[in-house]
């Protein structure tokens, strides 16, 4: 299956618990423009686009498939709390890499 934008906001829509009609209701607007854009029909606006990529805390660049890698905004975190999500992805960086030793 390719990879698309609406797609790409489905998947994050659902990572985030969110149904249509809930995206809708944050970003003012009509499930079935959240439908469209998932569909393919058509594509957010540059502005829905920015309040897309804040929603899901991901760039504009992941959404529109110019960059594959998947980034998280931690700009609305407090340091604290910056610093615990560091700590967790380099204890699964550590953990994934355990398991690929053990595997050799």
């Amino acid at each position: 299956m390719i990879d698309t934008i609406g797609s790409r906001i489905a998947r994050l829509r659902e990572q985030n618990g969110l149904s249509q009609a809930d995206l809708a209701k944050r970003m003012n607007i009509s499930r079935a423009g959240i439908q469209s854009w998932e569909c393919g029909a058509n594509s957010p606006s540059t502005d829905n686009l920015i309040s897309l990529a804040k929603i899901f805390r991901v760039s504009t660049d992941y959404l529109l498939d110019i960059d594959a890698v998947h980034t998280v905004n931690l700009d609305s975190y407090s340091p604290h709390e910056q610093s615990l999500i560091f700590r967790l992805l380099q204890y699964f960086d550590e953990s994934a890499s355990a398991a690929y030793d053990e595997e050799e």
